[in-house]
This record gives structure tokens, sequence and C-alpha cells, in this order.
């Protein structure tokens, strides 16, 4: 027998990531297909907690599909992490009538709507919308694809003046604590080395690696550096020092973050919010929209945020793959 949710919020929260305005344009017309009334809850927990919610139809998600960040805002919520500040965005939900959310967000944003869901019994449906692609039983985030092309374009154009002055070049991407951006980046730009949290390669032997193909008349070289391994100038700074050679380092920052998201992302978002509708009409919660061989799937908040050992394998396959032809 399905559920019958009358009215919903949609918010996004954490770091933002291009596909999100994708993501909420699909839940709102989903929703109002189905009879469902929307509200727009701005600034994610945070605003869920001083009830800052806005009416949403159709309209108001018109021309939004390219455009990136968020439409409803975003941030991050100290208070929500205490229990007093979970009650407050418990009660919001019920002063307003708000059957269940939609929640748009990373493996933080998730374990929120894990809390509200064991401790509070609120109905939740999470779509997966982060550049780090840092969540379990899901093949791809909304918003990583758009994230490495954006990297890769970035490393493609250093690529040229690393050919041209012959030099070493550094580059730090996001991933504090999954190198998916740097990974994917390193591979699709022939990066020589990426290095990643959990990473046993030492500068020592990056720079014995470095001198052997000088010998072997190789100038060269880009380094693609995940931020939770360390930052581009210390290890830039490190390499000068241990080879001699001429070496800069580059902090690509939130620009990796921006932009208009690419048909990957936009198809991904759109798929994953019509199918959030249907989950929480059909009386699912607790529950992440995931993507696995092509079909979208339900699975656990547990399980998305907690699970991930799979796409760390991937991970050294890819990196084995980088190194191999990088040679």
């Amino acid at each position: 027998m399905k559920n019958k949710i009358k009215k919903i919020g949609v918010l996004t929260s954490g770091g933002d990531a291009p596909g999100m305005n994708a993501a909420i344009r699909s839940v709102v017309r989903k929703a109002i297909y189905e009879g469902i009334e929307v509200n727009g809850v701005m600034r994610g927990y945070e605003g869920l907690i001083s009830g800052e919610l806005i009416p949403m139809t159709s309209r108001s998600v018109s021309n939004i599909l390219s455009r990136g960040g968020t439409i409803l805002k975003t941030a991050r919520s100290k208070e929500f992490l205490t229990a007093k500040g979970q009650e407050k965005a418990v009660k919001v939900m019920q002063k307003n009538k708000i059957d269940a959310l939609v929640i748009i967000g990373g493996n933080g944003s998730l374990q929120g709507a894990l809390a509200l869901h064991k401790d509070w019994n609120v109905k939740s449906v999470g779509i997966p919308g982060t550049i780090d692609n840092d969540l379990g039983y899901t093949d791809y985030t909304i918003g990583c694809h758009t994230s490495v092309d954006t990297v890769l374009d970035a490393v493609d154009k250093i690529r040229d003046t690393v050919s041209s002055m012959e030099r070493i070049y550094v580059i730090e991407v996001m991933g504090r604590e999954e190198p998916y951006i740097a990974v994917m980046a390193a591979l699709a730009g022939g990066a020589e080395e990426v290095l990643r949290p959990g990473s046993s390669i030492t500068i020592k032997q990056i720079a014995g690696e470095i001198t052997e193909a000088e010998q072997k008349g190789k100038r060269s070289w880009i380094i693609i550096v995940s931020e939770g391994f360390d930052s581009a100038h210390s290890i830039a700074e490190k390499l000068k020092s241990e080879t001699g050679y001429s070496v800069r380092g580059v902090t690509l920052g939130h620009v990796q973050r921006g932009g208009s998201p690419n048909a990957p992302d936009r198809i991904l978002a759109s798929m994953m919010g019509a199918y959030a509708i249907d989950a929480l009409i059909d009386g699912h919660h607790g529950k992440m929209v995931g993507i696995s061989g092509g079909e979208l799937t339900l699975v656990s908040y547990e399980k998305a945020c907690f699970e991930r050992d799979k796409d760390r394998e991937l991970g050294n396959r890819l990196y084995d793959l980088t190194k191999l032809l990088a040679t």
C-alpha cells in the first residue's frame, strides 16, 4: 500500500555541487505532478531550524537546470549537530505539516538525515550531491563529473606551460578524505603521479623517479595531489629541495565547485530527484538514492555514509593504470 505524502520539504546542505539545481527542479516538478505540496528549505539544516521555508511551484524552478550552485542556498549548521537543534527542526516540520524531507548533499548531510531518521522518526530520502563522490553504494554522486571536467580543463592548460618551460607542477585538488577527483583527473589528464590520503609513497621516492626520468630525457611532470595528503606548495618546496629542479605548486580551490553542470550530472540529478519522490510515495525512508550499473537503487543511510571499501579498490586500480600509462 502506498504511503500518503501530502507535503514535503526539500533542502540542500553542505558544500554545493554542480547539478544540485537540476535535482531541486526534478524533485519539485515530480512532487507537484504527484499532487504533493513542496516547501523549499533555505540554507540547509540551519534554515530548517529557523523555519526559513518557501512555497514552491513548477515555476519556482524554471531555468535553473543549467545553473551551478543551489537556489535554496546551503550552509553548515553547528546547532543541528545537537539534540536540541534537531528537536527545533522537527518542531518546524510539525508546525508546517511537512510529512517528509528530500535532502540533497554529501556524507555529512546524510549523516544528519540519519540522525533525524533514527532519533526523531523523521521520514526522508537522500540524494547524493557532492563533488567528492564519497558515498558508498553509488557509482556516482551529483557534481563529481563536472568537477573532474573543471580540474581536467585546468590540468590541460597547465600542461602547456609545463611542456613549454620543462617544469614540474604540483596541482592540489579537493578531496580531504576521498581522492576521487584527484585519481580521475590524473588518469584523464595524463599526470605522472597522483598523491592521495593513505598513499604510502614518499617525497624521496617521487624525487628519485623524477631524477631517473630526467636522466632519460623527460623534463616535465604533473603531479596531482588530493588536499587530504598535503598542500601543493608544501610538496613543491620539498621536491625542489630534494631534486634541485624548478617545482611550482598550484591550488585550484573552490573553482572546482562552481560552473554549469555537464550533461551526465544534469541527467543523473533529474533521474535521482524523480526517483526520490517515487520512493517516498512507496513508503521508503531513511535511505539514499544511488546508481549502480546504470540502475537507480535505494541504500540505507548507514551503508551510504560508512561503507566505501569498493570505491577505494577502484581507486587503487585506476592509480596503477595512471602510473603505467605515464611511463
